[in-house]
């Protein structure tokens, strides 16, 4: 199939069946393979999105500046489709995130800030300099955290094509939160269409959403993760739409089992916020029972974290015993479900 240029071959990603956690479960358990969007991630479709609204409402104009702080993938999505319409784009990203991803996006010709980490809305916090930025250089900040075309284009796209890739038969879906717009959107739209389909949320430690979903305040949990591009601290624009039937909270040890696992077992070889989203696939799985079928979201290949999740001398330095097989992962997932 023919594409017209970048820009029209973002989405229509195929879903790709998980074998290993299907068979252990008893469901169909699919992920969406977002991984596979030009710019590599799902994160392509919300930089459309968010563009195009923002082109529609007249608030930017083709030479004009596009900021926005990002752990990314947002960035890069942003980046490549603003090279392709005649954007200027400039980002901040937290120096936490894979030199990787910081690299990657320089070298699609945009400026990158990269700042110390700092909470939201500390003035150094990274989201919190992009706004400032864009008001001081007269350039759009994008702010897809608080930007409703974000989960709306999800609604409209992600959501519709899993519905019809699964022929209106999903039972299940799970995901974890960085903005919130993919869980928002897609959970908007299945619980529309029947009200009995379930929607998980995983969650990292040092997190708020799992508080928010389990007790109804966004209370941080204890900790630090490792991963990126997941975990919020705030009840923004983009979680609230969210319809959310259970949250887990997984550790870091945990998820980056699961990412090994998988590419040992289903040669997929994922980024950390994939590992998240199937570890909430397995236990959905579970909760649900046999011969039902469960849809997740493959965000991004694990190239852009070979410096961080792939490295053993990173992860040794942190204390997570990863070896990637079953005997070390299933059980201590297995203990997520009775709480």
């Amino acid at each position: 199939m023919q594409k017209k240029d970048f820009i029209d071959s973002i989405g229509n990603t195929p879903l790709i069946y998980i074998r290993s956690l299907s068979k252990l479960t008893g469901c169909d358990i699919y992920g969406k393979a977002e991984f596979m969007n030009p710019g590599g991630s799902i994160k392509d479709r919300a930089a459309l999105g968010m563009i195009r609204d923002a082109e529609k409402r007249g608030l930017i104009k083709k030479g004009g500046l596009i900021v926005e702080g990002t752990a990314g993938n947002t960035g890069i999505g942003l980046a490549l489709i603003g090279n392709v319409l005649g954007y200027r784009t400039k980002f901040l990203v937290p120096s936490s995130q894979a030199q990787e991803k910081i690299d990657t996006i320089r070298g699609m010709g945009s400026e990158v800030m990269v700042v110390p980490p700092a909470p939201y809305p500390e003035p150094g916090n990274y989201r919190v300099l992009a706004a400032k930025i864009a008001q001081e250089e007269g350039g759009y900040y994008i702010n897809q955290f608080e930007n409703p075309s974000n989960h709306e284009v999800h609604y409209q796209t992600t959501a519709r094509e899993i519905w019809e890739q699964t022929e209106k038969g999903i039972n299940g879906f799970s995901a974890a939160i960085g903005s919130g717009g993919t869980l928002a959107g897609i959970s908007r739209f299945m619980k529309e269409q029947n009200p009995k389909i379930q929607i998980d949320c995983v969650d990292p430690v040092g997190s708020a959403m799992y508080s928010y979903f389990t007790k109804g305040c966004a209370d941080m949990t204890p900790g630090e993760s490792i991963t990126e591009g997941i975990g919020q601290g705030a009840i923004t624009e983009n979680v609230k739409p969210c319809r959310v039937d259970k949250a887990y909270q997984i550790s870091d040890e945990i998820i980056i089992n699961m990412v090994h696992y998988i590419v040992k077992n289903d040669g997929l070889f994922m980024g950390s916020s994939t590992g998240a989203n199937l570890c909430g696939a397995y236990l959905l799985a579970k909760r649900m029972g046999p011969g039902n079928r469960i849809v997740s979201i493959l965000c991004d290949s694990g190239q852009k974290y070979i410096s961080k999740i792939y490295n053993p001398g990173f992860l040794k330095e942190r204390g997570l015993k990863i070896t990637g097989l079953e005997n070390d992962l299933f059980p201590a997932l297995d203990k997520h479900i009775s709480r």
